[in-house]
C-alpha cells in the first residue's frame, strides 16, 4: 500500500509505482511514436520515481530522467544514475540534445506550461520528437482531487471539469485540464510538425482487479470508443510533435 503525501499528490500528481497493463500500453505507444529515435538520447521530463526511465533504458538508448521533486528524484536515482533534479521550465542542459522527449502527465502540474513546452522544443534536436500525455477536459472525472473549504480531497471527482472554467479552477487550482484548442495554443508560433493528436481512455487496471471479466469488457469498450466521436470523453490527450 503506497502511503501518499496529500499535499504532494495535490501539487504534483501521483507517479506510476506499479507496472501494469495501462503503463505497458502507453510505453508501446511511445515506442511506436519514437521510431528509431528510441535508440538515441531520450529525456523523460517529469520522471516521478523512474518507472518509465527504467523501461525505456532497456530499449537501447541513453535515457535521462528529469524530476522537480527532490524526494522522488532520489527514489528514481535507485533505478538510474542519470536523474536530474530541476524544473521543466528551466532545464540545465544544452539545446538540441535529445532525439526523444517524453512528458507523461506532467505539463498540467508545472508553473508555466507554455514555457515547459518551449523548453522541450529547445532541448530537442531538429527532427526529434516529443511525446506528450496530459488530462483531457472532456473526461467526466477530475482525477487529481479538489479543494473544498480549504481542505484537499484526493480521488476521482465527477463532473468538476464540466463546470465553468472559473469555478472549476477554484476547485482544482492545482492542476490544469486541456481541450484540443488549449493544446493547440501551447504550440502556437512554434516550429513543429504534428505527427499524432488523439484522445485515449485509460486501462482501468484497478477496476479489472476488482471485477475481472466485467472490468476487461469495460476497458475493451472504452478503448474502442477512441475510434469514434465519443473519444471526446477520453482520459488523456496523446500528442506527438516533431521539431522542424
Amino acid at each position: 500500500m503506497i502511503k501518499r503525501d496529500m499535499q504532494k499528490a495535490a501539487l504534483r500528481g501521483e507517479p506510476s509505482y506499479v507496472w501494469r497493463a495501462g503503463q505497458q500500453r502507453r510505453l508501446d505507444m511511445i515506442v511506436r511514436a519514437a521510431g528509431q529515435r528510441i535508440d538515441g538520447v531520450v529525456l523523460e521530463n517529469g520522471c516521478g520515481v523512474g518507472m518509465y526511465v527504467e523501461k525505456l533504458s532497456n530499449l537501447g538508448g541513453r535515457v535521462i530522467g528529469l524530476e522537480y521533486d527532490l524526494e522522488r528524484a532520489l527514489e528514481a536515482g535507485i533505478k538510474s544514475d542519470e536523474i536530474i533534479n530541476a524544473a521543466g521550465e528551466f532545464v540545465p542542459l544544452l539545446s538540441s540534445t535529445f532525439d526523444l522527449i517524453l512528458s507523461h502527465e506532467v505539463i498540467e502540474h508545472v508553473q508555466d506550461d507554455r514555457a515547459a513546452i518551449r523548453e522541450i522544443l529547445r532541448l530537442l534536436k531538429p527532427g526529434g520528437r516529443a511525446v506528450i500525455f496530459c488530462p483531457n477536459h472532456g473526461y467526466p472525472f477530475e482525477t487529481h482531487g479538489i479543494f473544498w473549504n480549504g481542505k484537499y480531497f484526493f480521488g476521482n471527482i465527477l463532473f468538476v471539469n464540466y463546470l465553468p472554467r472559473a469555478l472549476r479552477n477554484k476547485l482544482a487550482p492545482h492542476v490544469r485540464v486541456y481541450s484540443k484548442r488549449d493544446m493547440q495554443k501551447l504550440f502556437d508560433g512554434l516550429s513543429v510538425k504534428f505527427i499524432e493528436r488523439m484522445i485515449i481512455f485509460g486501462a482501468y487496471d484497478n477496476i479489472i482487479a476488482r471485477f475481472g471479466v466485467t472490468g476487461k469488457f469495460l476497458r475493451t469498450l472504452l478503448q474502442f470508443l477512441e475510434t469514434t466521436p465519443l473519444k471526446w470523453f477520453g482520459l488523456s490527450h496523446f500528442w506527438v510533435v516533431e521539431k522542424v
